[in-house]
This record gives structure tokens, C-alpha cells and sequence, in this order.
């Protein structure tokens, strides 16, 4: 914990050229903070009074639909910064969906009024909030696109590709591959039971083995 103490602004590429009367305020007016792996960081209705910047750990935020589905809207990843926490403490609202920590998670916490003074009267702080803030935006329409106008074959072996570990297994059930892609579990089901057919993967007890990954990279290139 000693050593993500003393440097943890610099883990930021954005904050490192932060002058040292800043950087000084910046870690008096902070803290870091460690939750186990399954800990709901934020949820629906709170108040946003801390900026989280991960250290350690990934952060996993979801919107809870109306139809009773989980959709995977990001994660936060270390040396990231939250945008819908960002978003909250810009505006003054309250959080519209929650934040899991998939694994153990350390964070520097930044309160609401160090943040504000600090947004105020940094350009390089402000630019680093505010980079963060639009690049997550991009993602999230391009989120919207895939929901709304790519094909769910393809989506599907697009997630397995990219969460498949070196030896081709990707530890993740039928409902949380749903959750991923924002779909119903049966659809996940029948669409992995095609993929099954062709002989790409190999369905196991919570997890799935890439057979042919050419098939499923040349579906995902076909579009």
C-alpha cells in the first residue's frame, strides 16, 4: 500500500506534468482506498463524492434495465478514471447505474471539493478529467452502435475472442456473456450452440473453449 501511496499520481500520463504545488494538494486532499473483489463500488441513487482513479484492480459498471437485464455499459481498468463518476460530480446528480469491483481494487479517492478547486484551477487536471471523459463517451456510442446495428453472431465471437485467455478458455457463463452483450441469456445460448455445431468451441461447466478461433475471427471480420 506504502509504495502506491507515495506514487501514485505518476501511474496517470495525464496528471505527471502537474506542478509541484498541485501534485502536493492533489495527495494531501486524497486517500486510497482497497475493496475485495464483488464489492459494489456505487450503485443507482448515490451521490458521486469521490473522483475514483484505479490503481489496482478492475471496476465493472452496468446498467440495470427495465426489462430485468444487466448490460455491461464499460470497465475501468487501472490507470483509468470513472466517466459516469466524472459525469455525476460535473453535474450533481446522483448515479444511474452501479459499479462492481470484478477483482480486488485499490484507488485513489479524490473528494468532491478537492476535485472541484482543482478542475477550476488546474488546466493540466482539467484536461486530464475532461480527455478521459470524452474518449469513455466515444466508447459508448460505439456501444450503442453494436447493440442497435451489429449482428449478435458477430458480437458474440468478437467477446470470446477478446476475453478467451493464452489457452483458448473463456471463464464466463451464459448469463454473464448475456450481461457483456446486453441480450438475453437464450440468445447466448442458442448462438454458442451454432457455434458448437461448427466446431469452434467446446461448451464446459462456466466456461468455454475456443476450437476454431479462424471461424470466429473470420465471422468478425465478415462484417
Amino acid at each position: 500500500m506504502n509504495h502506491l501511496a507515495d506514487n501514485w499520481i505518476d501511474r496517470f500520463q495525464g496528471l505527471r506534468g502537474l506542478p509541484a504545488d498541485i501534485r502536493a494538494d492533489l495527495k494531501s486532499g486524497s486517500r486510497i482506498v482497497s475493496v475485495p473483489a464483488g464489492t459494489r463500488v456505487f450503485e443507482p441513487g448515490q451521490s458521486a463524492d469521490n473522483l475514483l482513479l484505479l490503481l489496482e484492480g478492475t471496476v465493472r459498471v452496468q446498467h440495470h434495465s427495465a426489462t430485468g437485464r444487466d448490460v455491461l455499459l464499460y470497465r475501468v481498468h487501472a490507470g483509468e478514471s470513472c466517466v459516469l463518476t466524472t459525469a455525476c460530480m460535473l453535474a450533481f446528480e446522483n448515479y444511474s447505474a452501479e459499479g462492481i469491483a470484478e477483482t480486488a481494487v485499490t484507488a485513489a479517492a479524490i473528494p468532491r471539493k478537492v476535485f472541484d478547486e482543482l478542475v477550476a484551477h488546474s488546466s493540466i487536471f482539467r484536461e486530464f478529467v475532461f480527455t478521459a471523459y470524452s474518449r469513455r463517451i466515444t466508447d459508448l456510442f460505439t456501444l450503442i452502435d453494436d447493440i442497435v446495428f451489429q449482428r449478435m453472431d458477430v458480437r458474440l465471437a468478437s467477446r470470446l475472442l477478446e476475453l478467451a485467455n493464452a489457452e483458448g478458455y473463456v471463464h464466463a457463463t451464459h448469463a454473464v456473456l448475456a450481461s457483456e452483450l446486453g441480450t438475453a441469456r437464450e440468445v447466448i445460448s442458442r448462438t454458442l450452440s451454432e457455434f458448437h455445431r461448427r466446431g469452434w468451441i467446446e461448451q464446459l461447466r462456466g466456461e468455454i473453449r475456443l476450437l476454431g478461433r479462424e471461424g470466429l475471427e473470420q465471422l468478425v471480420r465478415s462484417v
